[in-house]
């Protein structure tokens, strides 16, 4: 018996641990890929739980409402650190280009380009209306961190996470992703723009 308890308890850790935000929406419509995550795994949800309660967009819905919008963005940084800039392009969900932005950040780290990148894409989101909002980021450190898989332990991104988790609760649902780079050359483009702005 303790036997199966036990599998039963591995299944569902590794079941919450590799379906990505995209499934666990479609699949729960009405909750957070992070509540499914908690109850799977029997833990609590952490404070940053505290999004609308269907903070995901599964990527196959079809774009019938307004301000249902896909975001890349991107940071670079030409050292590590070094002169660094930030990357984003809004999409309508089927594919048209709504918006770009870059900007020039100066010196910083490659993680901290992501977030600033990250930030610049949420608030072009914003200016432009979007309440539905599906996130393609491909640094997975980031990703996993504001799907609170993994913990801000720099003290720098500290200050950009929670930065990033005000700027998301002012939209009805939300969801992120990791992508490949191959995925994300648009953003990355529009980064390395930025550093040449300087």
């Amino acid at each position: 018996m303790k036997n199966n308890l036990l599998t039963k308890k591995q299944i569902l850790d590794t079941l919450a641990e590799k379906l990505d935000d995209a499934l666990l929406t479609q699949l729960f419509p009405g909750s957070s890929p992070q509540e499914v995550r908690s109850l799977l795994t029997g833990n609590q949800p952490g404070k940053q739980e505290k999004t609308p309660a269907t903070n995901g967009l599964p990527q196959s819905s079809p774009a019938k409402q307004d301000g249902l919008c896909r975001l890349f963005t991107d940071g670079a940084s030409r050292g590590n650190p070094g002169q660094a800039g930030a990357g984003a392009v809004l999409f309508s969900l089927d594919g048209h280009e709504l918006a770009t932005c870059s900007d020039y950040l100066g010196i910083c780290t490659n993680n901290v380009a992501e977030y600033k990148a990250l930030l610049l894409g949420l608030k072009k989101a914003l200016d432009l209306g979007c309440v539905c909002l599906e996130i393609n980021l491909d640094s997975e450190l980031i990703v996993r961190q504001i799907q609170g898989r993994y913990k801000v332990k720099n003290e720098a991104l500290k200050l950009l996470y929670t930065d990033v988790m005000a700027v998301l609760k002012h939209f009805t649902t939300w969801s992120v992703n990791h992508v490949p780079r191959s995925q994300n050359a648009r953003a990355d483009a529009l980064a390395n723009q930025g550093i040449d702005q300087k």
